[in-house]
């Protein structure tokens, strides 16, 4: 650090020594002050000054609509002389789509249709709600990958968690085949340019949906978690949220959720809002004993990463093809861990010569 040499001041003898040595003192302390903030915020340039402040203590208390609209900014935003004051009205309703997409997705080969899709979405009060078209069209069909079996059994797998690493998600939508299906977590930043990308990529996406565990609260999923004790009208309202975040997903997937989905009331009025918005709902395997109703439904047969090794992943994988075999078709699930995304990616690579087909998770959903 650059040290400031001061001046050898000497006990002053009059009213006008003490007078000057007063002003000297006052610039030396001007000068400490100016090379002190030189040091916090660094060399000054020939542009105009700026301070980075975290935001996250000062959006607790914003208004409704306004902390998830800022979230991408929340690390850090530039502070100039204008002044941002937050209105008691969020952004409208797609705002959030430009605010949260990134660069554009570039599309590969086998990319799905850019979203959204004109006629399977409508303005909500936090963003854009799906909706089944007016000629009948649902958001499942719009948005699933599309599938034609070669007759061979199917097998299909869920890889969830994504959004909130940005090195695992990117991972997984470059390294995985397209068919492996991928879901990403309502609370994750940038959220709708991921899952453009995963689009982009060939990739068929769910949304994760927070309810309630046996462990609540020592375990809680979020400010927007479904709860089993909870009305209709107030489960419909947090599911909104978690809908508004993003478009481009055809159906829901659960983010825990034991005590949410043992209870009928509660799954009842979620099955009802998810069906009535065309959408699907992919579970882990927590639900798998739910009555389907008239809802495009699938549950994981197993959860591939249950323990963290290669060796209990590669069990599950074949236990897996096992199922597939056995009944022609079986799911699985997997979280975004670098083990499991490296065990899928190279298991999938020869899946087909193991007499088996690969397959979108909604190639398995079925309305019973």
């Amino acid at each position: 650090m650059a040290s400031i040499a001061l001046p050898r001041l000497t006990a002053p003898k009059t009213g006008l020594a003490k007078r000057q040595l007063g002003l000297a003192g006052a610039g030396l302390l001007f000068l400490a002050a100016l090379a002190g903030l030189v040091f916090l915020l660094g060399p000054m340039t020939s542009g105009p000054p700026h301070v980075r402040e975290p935001l996250y203590p000062y959006l607790r208390h914003a208004p409704v609509g306004w902390r998830e609209a800022l979230a991408p900014a929340a690390g850090s935003l530039t502070v100039t002389e204008d002044i941002v004051r937050l209105s008691e009205r969020p952004l409208s309703a797609a705002a959030g789509i430009t605010w949260n997409s990134g660069a554009s997705a570039k599309p590969v080969a086998g990319a799905l249709p850019a979203a959204p899709i004109a006629g399977l979405y409508a303005p909500g009060p936090g963003g854009p709600l799906p909706i089944i078209s007016a000629d009948g069209r649902t958001p499942f069909d719009g948005y699933k990958r599309p599938f034609v079996s070669n007759g061979r059994p199917k097998v299909a797998l869920v890889i969830g968690g994504l959004g909130l690493n940005a090195r695992a998600t990117r991972q997984a939508i470059e390294t995985l085949p397209p068919e492996i299906t991928l879901s990403f977590a309502p609370y994750a930043e940038g959220l709708q340019g991921w899952i453009d990308e995963a689009r982009a990529h060939g990739h068929e996406v769910l949304l994760e949906t927070p309810m309630e565990p046996m462990d609540y609260p020592d375990n809680d999923p979020g400010p927007y978690t479904l709860m089993a004790d909870g009305s209709p009208p107030e489960v419909v309202k947090k599911l909104e949220w978690v809908l508004s975040r993003a478009t481009g997903y055809y159906g829901l997937t659960n983010y825990l959720g034991s005590r949410f989905l043992a209870s009928p009331a509660a799954y009842q009025a979620f099955a009802s809002a998810t069906g009535g918005r065309g959408l699907g709902f992919i579970d882990d395997g927590s639900g798998a004993r739910l009555n389907t109703g008239s809802l495009p439904r699938a549950s994981a047969e197993r959860v591939i990463d249950d323990q963290l090794s290669q060796s209990a992943i590669d069990q599950q994988l074949a236990a897996l093809e096992s199922g597939a075999m056995q009944r022609g078709q079986a799911l699985g699930a997997g979280f975004a861990y670098p083990v499991t995304l490296e065990k899928v990616a190279k298991w999938s690579a020869s899946i087909g010569e193991r007499g088996l087909q690969l397959a979108p998770a909604s190639a398995l959903a079925v309305r019973r």
